[in-house]
């Protein structure tokens, strides 16, 4: 079927030539506008936090709806672990640790501090420190973590409490768990004052003695490679936002 007819310097379309040029114009002015649309559309990105369960759980979570709102087109993944990741954009992009800041080709910027206090459901009536052996301790002891968090045998080095053992009591791999034991009245825990302010400000949990133990802070961590990647600020001034840190507000 001829299209088109060839005359000198011009060519011109038959009349199938004209229908067909009619309904080609239609469905590539449909196909742009489609393209149009779709180009539109945000780009989502995804990006991968590296936490503690127990900062993941109790910290971030309760406030992953600011990043939502700011940042609706970013994807939030958790990767909880008790040990460091690579943060090489396949495992997680950026981290939150515990540790002294201190990581080789790694922004870290302190996000708050880590004091270890002993505390117990009021039910129990604990009061005095010597009335502490009396009671089962509660223990936090991550499984294959190289980096432990201060344990009770650490406690008892400064306390010196009389007839107090440190190896016995309730073991928990996860210190969400040993926090509801705590708050269960099943022992007195040596936990992060920073993990269970809700708990001591509402009273389901008390502190009632010392001493307290310093413990490395916290820090938000990204490589260096990465400080003005758009998706890691967003997701840094975000952390910078939740209530309890150190740096809310602040900008890279």
């Amino acid at each position: 079927m001829a299209l088109f007819l060839r005359k000198p310097r011009k060519l011109e379309l038959t009349d199938p030539g004209r229908e067909l040029q009619q309904t080609l114009e239609t469905a590539f002015d449909s196909i742009s506008a489609t393209v149009e649309r779709l180009s539109a559309k945000p780009c989502r990105q995804a990006i991968t936090l590296s936490t503690t369960p127990a900062i993941a759980v109790r910290w971030l979570v309760p406030w992953v709806c600011l990043l939502r709102d700011s940042h609706p087109d970013i994807d939030l993944r958790f990767h909880t672990s008790h040990e460091p990741v690579a943060l090489d954009g396949v495992t997680a992009d950026i981290a939150i640790r515990y540790g002294d800041g201190r990581w080789p080709g790694l922004v870290a910027e302190k996000l708050f501090d880590n004091t270890f206090v002993p505390v117990c459901s009021p039910h129990l009536g604990l009061r005095d420190v010597t009335e502490l052996p009396k009671h089962p301790l509660i223990h936090f002891r991550a499984q294959a973590a190289l980096s432990a968090p201060i344990h009770w045998a650490s406690w008892q080095k400064l306390a010196n409490v009389p007839g107090l053992d440190v190896s016995a009591g309730l073991v928990f791999s996860d210190e969400t768990h040993a926090i509801s034991a705590a708050i269960g009245a099943q022992g007195v825990a040596l936990m992060s004052r920073q993990l269970i302010e809700d708990e001591l400000r509402e009273g389901r949990l008390v502190q009632p003695f010392g001493p307290e133990i310093e413990g490395k802070p916290f820090h938000l961590v990204y490589p260096e490679s990465r400080r003005d990647d758009p998706t890691v600020r967003a997701v840094r001034e975000w952390v910078m936002k939740v209530p309890g840190g150190l740096c809310e507000g602040s900008l890279i």
